[in-house]
C-alpha cells in the first residue's frame, strides 16, 4: 500500500497571467496542500496555496507564466500514500477503499470497490460485481460495518443483480 499514490487536487487551469493555477481540491482544504511541499515525485514544487473560488489557487516553481499554466491543465497533484498523516478511529482515505474486494456479511463474494463518491450526503461505494454490473451503498456503519484488507457490506445493502 506504501507504493500507491493519492490524487490531493488537479490543475482546472490558469489564473493571471504570473503562473498561478486554479485547482479542484480532493481534500478538506488548501490545509491538506500545504503539508506537502512537493507533488508528482518531485515535478511540481509548491510555493502558495490559498483558497479561491470554487477550489485553491496555487503556484509552483516550474510554472513561470500563463502559457506554462493553461499546459498544465488535467495534471493531478499525488503524493505517496505514505506521506499522508495517520487517520483517527472510523476514518479512511478514499484511495485505500479503491481496488478492495467487497463481500456481504453472509460471506457472498460481491465484487470490487472501484469507486468512492460523495454527492453532498456522504461517502457513498461503488462495488462493481465479477459480472461488470455495478451497485452503491451508503459508507455508514449499519451498511458497511467493517473495511480493511476488504470491505464487508451487510447483506440487506448488497444490490441483487
Amino acid at each position: 500500500m506504501t507504493d500507491r499514490t493519492v490524487t490531493l487536487a488537479v490543475i482546472i487551469g490558469a489564473h493571471g497571467v504570473t503562473g498561478e493555477v486554479r485547482l479542484k481540491l480532493f481534500t478538506d482544504g488548501v490545509e491538506g496542500l500545504k503539508a506537502h511541499k512537493s507533488f508528482n515525485d518531485g515535478a511540481l514544487t509548491l510555493k502558495s496555496v490559498r483558497d479561491g473560488p470554487k477550489g485553491a489557487i496555487a503556484r509552483f516553481a516550474e510554472i513561470p507564466d500563463r502559457t506554462a499554466a493553461e499546459k498544465r491543465r488535467g495534471t493531478e497533484l499525488a503524493v505517496p500514500r505514505d506521506a499522508l498523516p495517520p487517520l483517527g478511529e472510523g476514518e479512511y482515505y478514499h484511495a485505500d477503499l479503491i481496488d478492495r474486494p467487497a463481500v456481504s456479511t453472509d460471506g457472498e463474494v460481491l465484487g470490487v470497490v472501484v469507486a468512492v463518491e460523495n454527492f453532498g450526503a456522504g461517502d457513498i461505494l461503488e462495488i462493481e460485481r465479477p459480472t461488470g454490473k455495478r451497485f452503491m451503498v451508503p459508507m455508514n456503519a449499519q451498511a458497511v460495518p467493517e473495511w480493511g484488507e476488504r470491505v464487508v457490506i451487510d447483506a440487506e445493502f448488497a444490490a441483487v443483480d
